[in-house]
């Protein structure tokens, strides 16, 4: 859930978003890239969209916790931005459940790269409509602005940025 950090008296939140303006501060750590994938089997199953249109005619699986569950937003080859309603065999409100799916081979799914760098590497999940650049959100730490920062605190978010700086792990070769 996302938690109130002044109200309930937190000292730190990561936060997966496009910030919205408010009195917290934020300390930006990495990007977070989205992309379409579905497992072999599926694609062995059902012919791979070439283009965003056509993924109206596939099993989707669907994150439910978006602004607009189901609304895929991108930009095609050409430049385009668009964005595509998809039928949903699947929703969700974890990454986790709905990546097994995938690999289960039960459709075509829009996650961020962290989830399934490791399915790619081992084949079991394929970039599909690679030529397209789906929606990129950030990682970023939030605080209450104190005069008084902890240490710890500070030593924690210094540790994440430099762990996350430059291109994150999750999307290195």
């Amino acid at each position: 859930r996302r938690v109130d950090l002044i109200q309930e008296g937190f000292d730190l939140a990561i936060r997966i978003a496009r910030l919205d303006d408010s009195s917290l501060i934020a300390r930006r750590l990495a990007p977070v890239r989205h992309g379409v994938y579905a497992s072999p089997a599926y694609l062995a199953a059902h012919a791979a969209p070439s283009r965003a249109g056509e993924l109206a005619g596939h099993a989707c699986l669907v994150y439910s916790d978006s602004s607009e569950p189901g609304l895929w937003n991108y930009v095609g080859p050409d430049g385009t931005p668009g964005s595509i309603r998809v039928p949903a065999r699947v929703t969700a409100s974890s990454g986790d459940f709905l990546l097994r799916a995938a690999l289960d081979g039960l459709g075509v799914i829009l996650l961020p790269t962290f989830y399934v760098a490791e399915a790619l590497r081992q084949g079991a999940l394929v970039p599909v409509l690679a030529d397209h650049a789906w929606p990129e959100l950030s990682v970023y730490a939030v605080y209450p602005p104190t005069r008084h920062l902890s240490g710890r605190v500070r030593g924690f978010i210094d540790f994440l940025a430099e762990r996350l700086a430059g291109e994150p792990y999750w999307d290195r070769a």
